[in-house]
C-alpha cells in the first residue's frame, strides 16, 4: 500500500479554509493512536488564507509535513472528519441589539423586552429578599 503525504491529503478537503482545523485533528488522532504517521523534515503551506485583524492583507501558514498509510481506519476517520469540518462551521452570530437592528427586524423587540424584564426582576428579588415587605419583629 502506498504512503500518502499530509500535504496531498489536505488538497482532498472539501473546504480548504478549514485546513488548519484538519491539521490539528489529524495530529490529535495520531497522538491517541487512531492511525500511524511520521514527521517529515519538509514543510508545506496550508491552503487557508489568514487575515490579520483590521487589515485587508492575507497570509498563509507553513506546517511540518507528515507521511501516513491510508488504511481503511484512516479513510473512515477522514470521511467523518471532513464532513464534520463542513458541518461545524459557526454561522453568523446573532446581531447585537441596537435601534437599527430592531428597526430592520434583525432583533425581536418583544423577546428583547421580555429578557430585560426577567433580568430586572431577578436583580430586584436579589436586592429585596422579602419582596419589598417590611421585616417582621
Amino acid at each position: 500500500m502506498p504512503y500518502v503525504k499530509l500535504s496531498e491529503q489536505v488538497q482532498a478537503l472539501s473546504n480548504p479554509q478549514r485546513s488548519d482545523a484538519f491539521i490539528r485533528l489529524f495530529r490529535e488522532a495520531v497522538r491517541v493512536g487512531a492511525f500511524d504517521a511520521a514527521d517529515l523534515p519538509a514543510r508545506f503551506e496550508l491552503p487557508k488564507q489568514f487575515r490579520r485583524r483590521g487589515k485587508d492583507e492575507t497570509y498563509a501558514k507553513a506546517v511540518r509535513d507528515m507521511v501516513f498509510e491510508p488504511t481503511p481506519a484512516f479513510e473512515a476517520w477522514f470521511a467523518e472528519t471532513n464532513g464534520a469540518l463542513n458541518a461545524s462551521r459557526r454561522g453568523a452570530r446573532a446581531p447585537k441589539p441596537s435601534v437599527e437592528a430592531i428597526e430592520a427586524g434583525l432583533v425581536d423587540f418583544k423577546a428583547l423586552a421580555e429578557e430585560t424584564r426577567r433580568k430586572l426582576e431577578a436583580a430586584y428579588t436579589r436586592s429585596h429578599p422579602n419582596n419589598g415587605q417590611p421585616r417582621g419583629r
